[in-house]
């Protein structure tokens, strides 16, 4: 996967950790060879996992690294079938992304240009970041890879490395550049940066930025607003997306914002955007 999909460590780490769990299990099933392993022991597995009370999401991506094991060892000739070909994990049920409205997103973003008017180089460097994560909808593992020699300021874009080791170039506005701007140029430098230190966005000791500060950094705010699902800086992306769509762009723009492989992966965003249009109409409209 690293070297074939170009898969990053932390997807690395997820299967590797996947398909111990599932070597874990063959032991109670008296298997000690390849060869035997068979089709029946791996859903003997999955349903172990569902009684277990696994969440079905996860239990998906465990099937996914079996079911991908399987298939590269029989392309390799190791085993003579490719057993779990048909193996299948329970369906997945479908939950709407957590999304911030507008209105309280923008009061979020007047909080914290508030809070670095006082010269604080981390409420500055805080702004900073949520206003490039609205703006141009990143992942937060991208986010804290930028240097700053990926922004082009001029065009307002930043080029951002995502899954997959797919490069792409995004777009950001006018207050997320000034605020990047005043990152840059005071911030940054009062903070003790190290010489080894490539990334834009650092912490408070002068290091890279980790993907677990910016997490704590965007629930602790969002903390309080209500809603469902997690709180962390994927919220930021899934309100983006949404309030692209609502805005009137088009399905494959936003698609190659967000970086997607997939259409299919974007258009969750349209059942959030049709979920809050029926709402707006159960809510106004007098026949409803």
């Amino acid at each position: 996967m690293e070297a074939a999909r170009g898969a990053s460590t932390h997807t690395l780490r997820a299967y590797r950790g996947d398909l111990e769990l599932f070597v874990q299990s063959l032991p109670r099933a008296d298997i000690t060879e390849l060869d035997a392993i068979s089709l029946e022991d791996c859903r003997s597995w999955v349903w172990g996992m569902s009684t277990k009370g696994d969440s079905a999401s996860s239990i998906a991506r465990r099937v996914s690294a079996v079911k991908s094991l399987f298939h590269w060892l029989h392309a390799r000739g190791d085993t003579p079938t490719d057993i779990a070909v048909r193996l299948a994990a329970p369906k997945k049920p479908q939950h709407l992304p957590r999304v911030v409205s507008k209105s309280v997103m923008s009061d979020l973003l007047d909080n914290l240009t508030t809070l670095a008017a006082t010269g604080d180089p981390i409420a500055t460097r805080d702004l900073a970041l949520w206003e490039l994560m609205y703006a141009s909808a990143l992942r937060v593992s991208e986010v804290v890879g930028i240097t700053e020699s990926d922004f082009d300021w001029a065009d307002r874009t930043v080029r951002v490395m995502g899954k997959g080791s797919k490069e792409r170039i995004v777009p950001f506005g006018t207050p997320a550049r000034d605020a990047l701007i005043a990152y840059r140029d005071r911030a940054r430098p009062a903070l003790p940066v190290s010489a080894d230190t490539t990334t834009f966005f650092v912490g408070a000791r002068g290091k890279k930025l980790t993907t677990r500060t910016v997490y704590q950094l965007v629930s602790e705010i969002i903390g309080d607003i209500p809603g469902q699902g997690p709180k962390g800086p994927h919220t930021l992306r899934h309100s983006a997306a949404t309030h692209l769509l609502d805005g009137g762009a088009d399905l494959r723009s936003v698609q190659e914002i967000l970086g997607h492989a997939s259409v299919g992966t974007t258009q969750i965003y349209t059942h959030v955007s049709s979920e809050r249009l029926k709402a707006a109409y159960k809510t106004a409209h007098p026949r409803a």
